[in-house]
């Protein structure tokens, strides 16, 4: 792969137009006036570069170090990685042990259930900073506009917007279906954001958070295909993506019909193709223009998360470079998920085996990681740049999206929307062409063929940051005996246990009166690992 000294087109020089952390939301208030319609135009068509650099900015919000905690001091503040690191590390297939070094310690922990939690403060503050950002791109372009790049670039808004909010409404309530009714989150606009900043900002209801978010998905499609511009690379969204985030949405609402044919409308509408077995045969997952990735992080050499060297997803999660995982805070994956892949499976070399070796792992790698005395069921998943092992180089793009998700969600739409048969038949084609020649579906009912795609997702996405919003659409516990978990983080937790839903921060509800906290409850005590996990 091309080094990230080339990787710099479009990487404008944005950081004054990012917005500085903030302890709560509701530093919202603009730097001037409300213009009008006629205003935005003039001010778009005197300086286009302006828009431009608006929206860059919003790209980079996803890679921020210091973006909450500006003093630099939280080497967990890295953007929307530290949100996907956060969820993961709640889960029952990520084992890490809780060590000085782990920057995640709270999530496999659960100590996260409280308000007080620095990783509640950074998730919440990350994805309002990136929705304050986009909102300012929104107040500055004519909603009516005519011109196609202002399109563009208003539909990227929108739909990071919706992104944030629609991740932000699945971290702090519970599922869709059966609490339509119940609180979301405060929806910060554009247009309410003076009101906002003087008196607070009630939260909407889950129904009216995902009304929102549905209507600027529908809206930044619609842009976009008027627009007909092409994205200069994938951090920025385009309509397969746009299709890709309403498809989880609908997933998530249970609105398989719609869930389906968004997922066939991403795939028809995309070049992107998914990894072959040779491709996923080795380490990988570390470059945007794989044609597997349908949008993602880009990251260069000059970001600030890679300048840190250690304050980067590759440090918290790699095995193969330098980094917090690798002097102690080793990713593994679980061994009940482990074992559940069978011995075909290209994926369970992703993952050391009990003997600490992977059929995956070049000769070269497979010395370093045995000389760095990594444990057992270590995931070397996600590779390193140039394939220099051990490397202090992280400027590991991330994703946020491949087209492996839209064929699992085809799957599972087909088989909760009345055919199992078609579902079932969906899973096996795919796993048998790009995962496993060996994998047969059983499953006969919708039940089961949901089930059995989950198991895929578990395995397909481990680490990237979709698991625990699995667990909360699905309605599962987190059941983690016998998984080689450390004692002091072995817990089942029952689906439908409010510790499973976060609070709101506490600076948050101290700061703004109107909104109301979720149920606080303790957090959970570990139990006894009865099973062996062998």
């Amino acid at each position: 792969m091309n080094t990230k000294l080339y990787k710099t087109l479009f990487t404008l020089p944005v950081v004054a137009l990012l917005t500085t952390g903030c302890e709560d939301f509701m530093d919202t208030a603009p730097m001037g006036s409300t213009v009008t319609s006629d205003q935005k135009e003039e001010t778009v068509a005197a300086d286009p570069s302006r828009i431009e650099a608006s929206v860059a900015a919003i790209s980079a919000n996803f890679l921020q170090f210091g973006g909450v905690y500006t003093d630099e001091s939280v080497h967990s503040d890295i953007g929307y990685p530290c949100i996907m690191l956060t969820t993961d590390s709640r889960t029952a297939d990520m084992v890490a042990d809780p060590v000085g070094y782990n920057w995640f310690s709270d999530g496999l922990l659960y100590d996260d259930s409280q308000p007080t939690s620095r990783s509640i403060t950074l998730m919440w503050n990350t994805l309002y900073n990136q929705i304050y950002t986009a909102n300012n791109v929104i107040g500055l372009v004519d909603p009516e506009t005519e011109d196609a790049s202002s399109q563009f670039y208003l539909a990227q808004a929108l739909a990071i917007r919706a992104f944030d909010y629609f991740t932000m409404v699945q971290l702090f309530q519970a599922n869709y279906q059966g609490h339509e009714d119940a609180l979301g989150v405060p929806l910060i606009t554009d247009e309410n954001k003076d009101e906002v900043a003087a008196a607070g900002l009630a939260r909407s209801t889950v129904r009216e958070t995902y009304e929102f978010i549905l209507n600027d998905l529908n809206r930044a499609i619609e842009l976009l295909q008027a627009s007909g511009m092409a994205r200069p690379d994938k951090r920025y969204v385009s309509l397969d993506v746009v299709y890709g985030i309403r498809a989880r949405v609908y997933l998530t609402m249970h609105d398989y019909e719609a869930a389906l044919a968004d997922a066939e409308t991403a795939l028809a509408s995309t070049s992107a193709t998914p990894y072959s077995m040779t491709e996923v045969g080795r380490p990988s997952f570390i470059d945007i223009d794989d044609n597997s990735w349908m949008w993602g992080i880009l990251v260069t050499e000059q970001d600030r998360c890679s300048t840190s060297g250690i304050c980067n997803f590759p440090s918290h999660m790699g095995s193969l470079n330098y980094g917090y995982a690798s002097v102690g805070a080793w990713r593994r994956v679980s061994t009940t998920l482990y074992n559940a892949i069978p011995e075909t499976d290209i994926r369970k070399g992703w993952f050391l085996d009990g003997e600490g070796v992977s059929a995956n792992l070049p000769a070269a790698a497979q010395e370093y990681i045995t000389g760095a005395h990594a444990p057992v069921y270590t995931q070397v998943k996600f590779g390193v740049l140039n394939d220099v092992w051990g490397t202090d180089n992280n400027a590991n793009d991330v994703p946020l999206m491949r087209v492996e998700e839209m064929y699992l969600i085809q799957a599972e739409a087909q088989a909760m929307s009345g055919n199992p048969a078609l579902g079932a038949q969906t899973l096996q084609s795919f796993v048998q062409a790009y995962r496993d020649p060996a994998y047969t579906c059983t499953a006969t009912t919708a039940e089961d063929v949901q089930e059995a795609v989950w198991m895929q997702r578990r395995i397909e996405f481990w680490g990237e940051g979709m698991a625990y919003f699995d667990i909360m659409r699905l309605g599962k516990g987190v059941n983690r005996l016998g998984g080689g978990y450390p004692a002091s983080t072995v817990f089942n937790i029952q689906a439908g246990d409010p510790v499973l839903i976060y609070p709101i921060p506490y600076d948050e509800v101290q700061y703004n009166p109107l909104c109301v906290q979720n149920q606080i409850v303790s957090v959970p005590t570990p139990i006894p690992d009865t099973q062996t996990g062998e």
